[in-house]
C-alpha cells in the first residue's frame, strides 16, 4: 500500500509540472527529477496509459512530447488552465522551453520556474501584469501585454523581483523584436529580461538590444549556453540573470 502511495504521488507530481509548463520531454523530466532518461520516459508513459498525458512526435528526430489532459488536470487541480495542443509549429519551441525549466530549477534552486501557461492565469486573476511587459494598449484600451515563455519567481518575492526569461529559437521581424526589448527595457515589474537564443537569433537580438538601448535590462547568451552547463551531471549557480540594478 506504501508503495502504491508512493507511485501515485510521484506520478501526480510529473503530470503537475508537465501541466504547468503545458508540455515536456523525457529528457527535461530527467533533469528535472534527477533521473535516468530511461526512467523519466518509463513514468511519462504510465501517466500516458492512466489517461493523464498524451504523447505526441510530430517532429523527425526530436524528443515527444507529453501533454497533459484534461483528466490530467482534474487529477492534478490544476484550475484555470486547458489542455495543451502540440503542433508541428509548436512543438521545437515546447522543447526548449521544457529543457530550459528544468536547466533553470537547476542553475537557480532559490528560484521557482513558471511557465507563460501559469503566468497568464495569474496576471488574469491578479487583473494586472506581475512579470510581462506592456507594448502598448489594444484598441478597447486594455493593456496589450507580451508574456515570456518562462518566469524565474525568487521564493521570498520581498528580496527581488521575478526575472522574465526568452526562449528565442527564429529570428522575427526588426521592428518587432525592437519593440520587445523596448517594452522589457521600461518595464518594472521584473528585475530584467534573459533571452535564451539560438546561434542564428543572436545577431539580429543584440541589434535590438541595442537600439532600444535595453542593455542594462536585457541580456542575451547563447541558448546551448544554459544546457550544457546545467544538464543533468550539474547544479551550480550561474551568473546571467540580470539584477535589480
Amino acid at each position: 500500500m506504501l508503495r502504491a502511495s508512493k507511485t501515485s504521488s510521484e506520478r501526480l507530481a510529473i503530470v503537475r509540472w508537465a501541466g504547468q509548463l503545458g508540455a515536456v520531454t523525457a529528457e527535461a523530466l530527467a533533469q528535472h527529477d534527477g533521473r535516468t532518461i530511461a526512467s523519466a520516459r518509463s513514468h511519462l508513459c504510465a501517466a500516458e496509459h492512466a489517461g493523464l498525458l498524451t504523447r505526441r512526435r510530430v517532429v523527425a528526430d526530436a524528443p515527444a512530447l507529453y501533454a497533459v489532459t484534461r483528466a490530467g488536470l482534474r487529477e492534478t487541480a490544476l484550475r484555470g488552465l486547458d489542455p495543451c495542443r502540440v503542433s508541428v509549429a509548436n512543438a521545437p519551441h515546447m522543447i526548449a522551453c521544457a529543457e530550459v525549466a528544468a536547466a533553470l530549477e537547476r542553475a537557480y534552486p532559490d528560484h521557482e520556474v513558471m511557465g507563460e501557461r501559469e503566468l497568464r492565469r495569474e496576471e488574469r486573476q491578479a487583473d494586472a501584469p506581475l512579470a510581462s511587459a506592456r507594448l502598448g494598449d489594444t484598441p478597447a484600451g486594455a493593456p496589450l501585454l507580451h508574456r515570456p515563455d518562462l518566469v524565474l519567481w525568487p521564493h521570498d518575492p520581498q528580496e527581488s523581483l521575478p526575472v522574465a526569461i526568452e526562449v528565442e529559437l527564429t529570428i522575427k521581424a526588426p521592428q518587432r523584436l525592437l519593440e520587445i526589448c523596448t517594452a522589457w527595457a521600461r518595464c518594472r515589474c521584473v528585475a530584467g529580461t534573459l533571452y535564451l537564443a539560438a546561434a542564428e537569433v543572436q545577431r539580429p537580438l543584440s541589434r535590438a538590444i541595442a537600439g532600444a538601448h535595453a542593455e542594462e535590462h536585457v541580456i542575451a547568451v547563447g541558448l546551448e549556453t544554459l544546457i550544457e552547463r546545467h544538464g543533468p551531471a550539474q547544479s551550480a549557480s550561474a551568473s546571467t540573470v540580470p539584477s535589480d540594478a
